[in-house]
């Protein structure tokens, strides 16, 4: 039995829908203070955009490009106590456009981090296992960096700021001499990138001008799982109808997942935009499209989720799959209150 002490996901994550309305400026209410928001577009063919309060509220990153940070001064323009403030650039009728936007607390002000070669500024929460760490590369190969969750991360993703290289991935169920790349189709491939060194409780190791070029800023985002509020893991495809079931011991707000064995999509799922099953409406991370309902649908369960379809890009018989899940409520909590399923 999945037992958590995070009774209320929403307190740490949550995703919130809106339509422009020209109300400007406009706060979001993500039920929590955040710290990294991740909008997309539902309707429009717009980029995805990421934002943190380490980097600053109106510094802009896109998942669907390798392109640099830039400054987007009407977008995201504050993170407050609970959720953030917009303006025009995310808040528009010309045309009237629908949002998403997924939000994560994290440890509010940042603070230096010693504990890797390379010194690191870190916003952790370490109760939902989420820090935002940002660092200089030295281009002294390997190197490490803090990440501040004093448990080891499951799962991170690093992006340069001020290079345009891909978003390198690394997930534990691939293992250290693999990486996945955030913004482009291919699957998982042998690399040197993290020195085929797996992270500890305090750092993480870089090992490629990737991800440690010499006076290159970098991002990083550092997920650790936490018992009935997020799972960082694998399952295998059996490219059937009656799909696979995968546990994740708690009933999902969100997945994201990648088939690694061969090129294909991402996938974001989440429970604001399918309230009931099936849930068959994505974005992609690594592209600019507006929701799609295509044959892939899956259902939310109270303690994991299940493919309802053959598709190769989620259910490709005999191929791996990782994903990044968070709860809607855990299957049961700390309080032995059991989650019910859709």
């Amino acid at each position: 039995m999945a037992y958590t002490t995070i009774n209320k996901s929403t307190d740490y994550f949550n995703t919130n829908l809106w339509t422009g309305d020209d109300s400007n400026p406009r706060s979001i209410t993500s039920t929590h203070a955040t710290d990294f928001v991740w909008i997309k577009s539902r309707n429009q063919t717009y980029i995805h955009r990421l934002f943190d309060s380490v980097r600053g509220a109106t510094k802009r990153l896109r998942s669907n490009g390798a392109d640099v940070e830039d400054t987007a001064s009407t977008e995201v323009t504050g993170f407050t106590s609970t959720g953030y403030t917009i303006n025009s650039g995310l808040n528009s009728t010309s045309p009237t456009t629908n949002w998403v936007g997924w939000s994560w607390l994290g440890g509010g002000t940042a603070s230096s981090n010693t504990d890797g070669s390379i010194t690191s500024t870190v916003s952790a929460n370490t109760t939902s296992g989420f820090s935002i760490v940002s660092y200089t590369g030295t281009g002294t190969q390997p190197s490490t960096v803090g990440h501040g969750l004093g448990v080891t991360p499951k799962m991170f993703i690093v992006k340069p700021r001020t290079d345009a290289q891909s978003w390198c991935v690394y997930h534990e169920s691939k293992g250290a001499t693999n990486v996945t790349y955030l913004d482009v189709t291919s699957g998982s491939g042998g690399s040197s990138v993290w020195n085929s060194t797996s992270p500890t409780s305090s750092v993480f190791t870089v090992n490629d001008n990737q991800v440690n070029s010499s006076g290159i800023t970098y991002i990083a985002y550092c997920f650790a799982e936490k018992t009935g509020y997020s799972k960082f893991g694998s399952y295998t495809g059996n490219g059937n109808a009656d799909g696979t079931f995968v546990y994740t011991g708690f009933k999902p707000a969100m997945v994201i997942l990648k088939n690694t064995s061969t090129t294909g999509n991402w996938q974001i799922m989440d429970n604001r935009r399918n309230t009931d099953n099936p849930v068959d409406t994505l974005l992609k991370p690594n592209d600019n499209i507006a929701d799609q309902t295509p044959s892939d649908a899956k259902d939310f369960l109270s303690n994991g989720f299940k493919l309802r379809n053959s598709a190769t890009e989620d259910n490709g018989s005999g191929n791996t799959f990782i994903y990044m899940a968070f709860a809607e409520a855990p299957l049961v909590g700390s309080n032995n209150v059991p989650a019910n399923a859709r």
